[in-house]
């Protein structure tokens, strides 16, 4: 199967799709422009947010949660956007991606820009305000989402090559770490998102694909996409049935490859999960 183009490249670094009904349509970031996009009614709206956007999910009570640079915000229903104080103070290391936990907290994992190992980890915020480390040692995190009955949370660091899976609960967080699939080819795993059927759906970010994975790691489709560098996948449409994909820029020789930066949507026969949202 493969993806349609639906925008022209309009994003550097496109990354994060998130639909939500609360917003009219998709979002996803441009996030090294710190932009948001919104794609409502065949209309493409820009608004900046911050010098780096990594991650949206929606609020409960409307507006939005983000991870930017060195922490996080919040976007109030009326769009206003307020800064929470920052989670550490090295111009080295930005947020990168994130979700939501079927209990309403927002997770979201860092990367140093010059993507040195081991120097990033995942925090979660809760609805309160708490700002807690996850997970340690992380490279570039990336994709993070839960399976349809919470049990389970699927992990991308993107060198290691792997998507993870972890044994969740609200209590103990991420434990019994394995893999549920090593990627042929040198495969880089970066965003990914979870179906009604709990199939995982990840985006090659060196392979112009996104891959569907069983839950045993059994690989049961592949969806091209007309751009090299693929980032983040997530199901939206008034039915959840339609797979948006992010692509990007950076680091891309756009003569060659002159789709980088564009979204792409494919129809893939199975829907995806309501989006979790922020209790906060």
């Amino acid at each position: 199967m493969r993806a349609e183009q639906i925008t022209d490249p309009i994003a550097y670094h496109g990354e994060g799709p998130a639909w939500s009904p609360s917003w009219g349509g998709l979002r996803w970031v441009d996030m090294l422009a710190g932009d948001f996009l919104t794609l409502r009614d065949d209309r493409i709206e820009r608004q900046h947010v911050a010098e780096v956007a990594a991650a949206v999910r929606p609020r409960r009570g409307g507006g939005a949660v983000i991870g930017i640079e060195r922490g996080f915000a919040l976007e109030s229903p009326d769009g206003q956007i307020d800064p929470l104080p920052e989670v550490w103070t090295s111009p080295g290391i930005r947020m990168n991606e994130g979700g939501c936990d079927p209990q309403g907290n927002f997770w979201c994992g860092s990367m140093a820009y010059d993507q040195s190992p081991g120097a990033a980890s995942l925090y979660r915020l809760s609805p309160e305000g708490r700002v807690d480390i996850m997970l340690e040692g992380v490279t570039v995190s990336n994709g993070l989402e839960w399976s349809p009955d919470g049990s389970l949370a699927y992990y991308n660091d993107t060198p290691t090559g792997q998507v993870a899976v972890f044994d969740f609960d609200p209590e103990e967080g991420l434990h019994n770490r394995r893999i549920l699939v090593e990627l042929p080819d040198g495969g880089r795993p970066d965003g990914l998102t979870v179906d009604s059927e709990g199939c995982v759906w990840t985006a090659v970010v060196n392979g112009g694909a996104v891959h569907r994975y069983r839950p045993d790691g059994t690989l049961d489709g592949i969806i091209e996409v007309g751009a090299g560098k693929v980032t983040a996948c997530t199901f939206g449409g008034e039915n959840l049935d339609r797979l948006f994909i992010t692509t990007s820029q950076e680091n891309v020789d756009t003569a060659a490859d002159p789709l980088a930066g564009a979204l792409f949507v494919a129809e893939v026969g199975v829907a995806g999960l309501p989006i979790r949202e922020f209790a906060g």
